[in-house]
């Protein structure tokens, strides 16, 4: 009998292992397995992955500033043209304070706050609420921009996605959350390839244009042929008036400016670098400076050299050939596509290969963004100023909740504007410029406190140093920020500070509901005072073993009054119960409540308030029998009216609920699930020393 028993549990035992619940098993084929949280050093990242983790965002922005450049220009005719290798100078320089001024910041702020942080130590809360404002929109506009702009290009090449490239979009959201949601070494170690291989075909079709140029047999590019009528409202380039032409330029430059967005993500992720942290962090900032600015320079000067005609896709009207409008079926292909089918024209290959890795960057840019917003969203819930679920790191060592938030309200963006990167662009840049102005006036503020009780000559003098590149820095973003909101706010980017206001509120919202709560929940020498009575409340559906452990277990607590409840919506079940109940002699009264309306819920949330007003100082302590069950279905089957029970009785002062848990058989898959996770050796263990000594008695048979 014995050996029937044991074989019958290992059947069952393996019954369970065959019955592992689909989610579970589903986000274990997501996720991967879980790491533990001594396991953190392992996903630290070298600098061969960071630079293409942090700089994906900054480095695809070539894909698409310069065609916002020459579309601003064309507005007065491709005679404008002429300034825009002025303008990716203009930029350049910007670029080169920027990330000469965050490298001074990595080296001071290493904690990961990045301007966040440097804008609270320095200028007080509000400056940092407001950095950490601008920011979030800036993540979610760097993820919403990049993937529309890839679903662009993809709908370019697949005909079928056409008119769908909203959809596709948020599609690509939602692959990139689930690549994230594995951990940042990972996600890091999927993009590196393509991202290096982006800046290889980008650099190389530069050079070998820039080649070509040099060697005087350098051709057109397809829409060189094409005559651009200027916009009736701007006029051609040489009837502009100089402050109508220096608008127009400043549009293009702020336009240009795009390409600054996501320098300031590795100041955010220096935590994420392997040691030594700040160094590391630095060197990346200076490739990734050095990379970008290449690249958008020879893309800038060689599609002007090569005759590039480039308008707003909703402005191809003022588009004509010898004279005659375009066909409507013309499609208009972007600068760097451009470039590339011209500069390759006698190796094909090399023009696919540039359009692939652009279009599969635009897409993984937004990568940055899912590094940088959950980081930013933990440090500001251990600050109380975000929900603290973002603070919350998940099976793969991610800060899931961070990463899942941003994929929603990227996806909201990409379907309210129909994931067109010409209306999105406008709501760009504002943030990031907000943010790097006070950043950088932070760090003047950092320096300067700190020469005041510096003594050593040369500490002084490279802190000198790194406050005049800070207020270069300032200067420069400055100039940009007052530009942007100059040439961009009403082409959208009032929408963009009006998100940033809603932020702040929210934030600041949140953080005085945490202090208030921390106020309220303070301790005091009330809290030490013993409540005069307690009534105790078994809650009886039927008399069964749940029933009997409850009434067990209230028993042990004694309590000064114990009494079984049960509401009678049926006559004949009742008297059923009162008979077994006398006749098991149990020792506890059974209180009925006559229910008329057939009510559960209502007339023990109004009995227990019954007792407490007739006791304010005692307590009523209620306590619900419920089933433990192992398959997800079968929560659906169980514990209904006691889940919208103790929602009731919690807001009740005075009432205390307490849950008695009763597992049912199928409940042993729940357990069996957990201890196959905890104690299951995986390929990998061994050889990093994670295989543990398990007691006998846990062993989980296969």
């Amino acid at each position: 009998m014995h050996g029937a028993t044991v074989s019958l549990n290992r059947r069952r035992l393996a019954l369970a292992f065959l019955l592992v619940g689909v989610g579970d098993v589903s986000k274990r084929i997501l996720l991967g397995r879980k790491l533990r949280s001594s396991q953190l050093g392992e996903t630290l990242l070298p600098k061969r992955i960071a630079l293409p983790v942090f700089a994906s965002d900054a480095l695809s922005s070539v894909a698409y500033a310069p065609d916002e450049v020459f579309i601003m220009l064309s507005l007065a005719g491709a005679s404008a043209y002429v300034w825009s290798w002025k303008i990716a100078i203009a930029v350049a320089l910007v670029m080169a304070a920027v990330i000469a001024s965050y490298r001074q910041t990595v080296h001071a702020y290493p904690s990961g706050g990045g301007d966040y942080e440097v804008a609270t130590v320095n200028l007080g809360a509000t400056a940092g609420v407001t950095v950490a404002s601008a920011l979030l929109v800036d993540y979610v506009l760097t993820v919403a921009v990049s993937i529309s702009s890839g679903a662009q290009y993809a709908a370019g090449a697949i005909p079928a996605l056409n008119g769908h490239e909203a959809v596709f979009a948020s599609v690509l959201v939602l692959v990139l959350m689930a690549i994230n949601l594995r951990g940042i070494r990972e996600s890091g170690t999927f993009f590196a390839f393509p991202t290096y291989a982006f800046m290889v075909s980008i650099l190389g079709m530069c050079a070998y244009g820039l080649l070509r140029l040099a060697g005087g047999d350098l051709p057109n590019v397809e829409s060189a042929n094409l005559h651009i009528t200027p916009d009736p409202a701007v006029g051609s380039s040489g009837s502009l008036t100089t402050i109508a032409l220096l608008f127009l330029l400043a549009r293009a430059f702020s336009s240009g400016c795009a390409a600054l967005t996501g320098v300031e993500a590795i100041s955010n992720g220096v935590p994420a670098f392997q040691r030594p942290k700040s160094k590391n962090a630095a060197t990346t900032l200076f490739l990734l400076g050095l990379i970008a600015i290449s690249m958008m320079v020879s893309i800038i000067v060689l599609a002007k050299q090569m005759g590039l005609r480039y308008v707003d896709p909703h402005d191809f009207d003022r588009l004509t050939l010898d004279g005659k409008a375009l066909p409507a079926n013309f499609d208009q292909n972007p600068v760097i596509a451009q470039i590339a089918k011209a500069v390759f024209n006698d190796f094909s290959p090399g023009f696919y290969f540039v359009v692939t890795v652009t279009g599969i960057i635009l897409v993984l840019a937004a990568n940055t963004a899912f590094n940088g917003f959950p980081v930013l969203g933990s440090i500001l819930a251990k600050d109380g100023y975000a929900p603290r679920a973002l603070g919350s790191r998940g099976d793969r060592l991610a800060y899931s909740n961070g990463i899942v938030f941003l994929a929603i309200m990227a996806i909201i963006l990409i379907l309210a504007f129909d994931a067109q990167v010409t209306r999105l662009i406008q709501l760009y840049i504002v943030g990031v410029f907000v943010s790097f102005n006070l950043s950088q006036l932070g760090m003047i503020r950092h320096w300067t406190r700190h020469l005041k009780t510096e003594k050593d000559g040369a500490v002084r003098r490279r802190m000198m140093r790194s406050r005049v590149i800070n207020a270069v820095g300032l200067t420069f973003t400055a100039v940009v920020l007052v530009i942007v909101l100059i040439t961009k706010f009403l082409a959208g980017a009032w929408i963009t500070i009006l998100a940033m206001i809603f932020f702040f509120l929210i934030m600041q919202g949140i953080h005085r509901h945490y202090a208030l709560v921390s106020d309220e929940l303070a301790a005091d020498e009330d809290d030490k005072v013993m409540p005069t009575r307690v009534h105790a409340i078994v809650l009886v559906s039927k008399l069964h073993k749940p029933t009997l452990r409850a009434l067990a277990f209230a028993k042990a607590t004694r309590p000064n009054v114990l009494e079984g409840v049960y509401v009678a919506t049926d006559a004949d079940a009742t008297n059923r119960l009162l008979e077994e109940w006398d006749e098991r002699n149990l020792g506890v009264p059974l209180k009925v409540l006559h229910s008329p309306y057939r009510e559960l819920i209502k007339p023990i949330v109004e009995y227990a308030t019954e007792i407490k007003q007739a006791n304010p100082r005692g307590v009523v302590a209620v306590y619900i029998p419920e089933y433990v069950v192992g398959r997800w279905w079968e929560q659906l089957l169980h514990n209904q009216t006691a889940l919208r029970l103790k929602g009731r009785l919690l807001f009740t002062p005075g009432v205390m609920v307490t849950s008695v848990p009763y597992q049912l058989r199928s409940s042993q898959i729940a357990r069996e699930r957990e201890l196959r996770d905890e104690f299951r050796v995986r390929p990998g263990d061994l050889r990093r020393g994670q295989v543990d000594e398990r007691p006998k008695d846990r062993q989980v048979p296969r």
